[in-house]
């Protein structure tokens, strides 16, 4: 079979913002295949394992490109921590690294530019965001903030509560939420709230 032919295989994969090499072997696409489609231009690496079309462009602000595609490339991961806060405009630090959750029994892949956080109970506060026509996994607001106190310590926590409870209309912060997710997570958010508020 000619690599023409083998290439139409991939073109399921080729829709995709990322696609990884143990998709392609499962369409019958060897590594050698895939290297010599990155000679050819026709797909690009875009970290160990990952991979994507070369005539794709994501339709995303180019400060979140590498986030959606480290994002895409992890199965299950999540975004937390300081990148979160970052996207819900929670907190002026500059992320080194983009912060992925995974679950605390799943085999994290490395990934440059990535920090990996595993995390219990993944599924709790886990949310879509858009950023141009992607859309990522991420926590949302009320369980980025508890993470941020369980992970990042009580000044970034406080910060991002207060920068948080200052918010209106859509954007309000639900305290019933954040207090039903700190109780299942066992965090004392009150003193923080009071403190805050008063």
């Amino acid at each position: 079979m000619n690599t023409n032919t083998q290439f139409q295989k991939l073109k399921p994969l080729l829709k995709k913002t990322v696609f990884r090499a143990s998709e392609a072997r499962e369409l019958g696409i060897s590594p050698s295949l895939i290297n010599y489609y990155i000679k050819k231009g026709m797909i690009e690496r875009v970290d160990r394992g990952v991979y994507r079309s070369s005539n794709q462009d994501l339709d995303v602000d180019f400060r979140y490109e590498d986030l959606v595609l480290v994002s895409k490339s992890i199965p299950d991961g999540v975004i937390c921590l300081i990148s979160a806060l970052t996207l819900y405009e929670l907190t002026d630090e500059i992320p080194r690294a983009h912060w992925i959750a995974v679950s605390h029994s799943s085999r994290a892949p490395r990934r440059s530019g990535a920090r990996i956080v595993r995390m219990r109970n993944i599924d709790l506060g886990k949310t879509e965001f858009a950023l141009g026509s992607e859309k990522v996994q991420i926590f949302d607001v009320e369980r980025t903030i508890l993470d941020s106190f369980r992970y990042l310590g009580v000044e970034i926590g406080v910060k991002a509560l207060k920068a948080a409870l200052a918010r209106s209309g859509k954007d309000k912060l639900d305290l019933k939420k954040l207090q039903k997710y700190a109780k299942e997570l066992r965090v004392k958010i009150a003193p923080y709230i009071m403190a805050v508020t008063t």
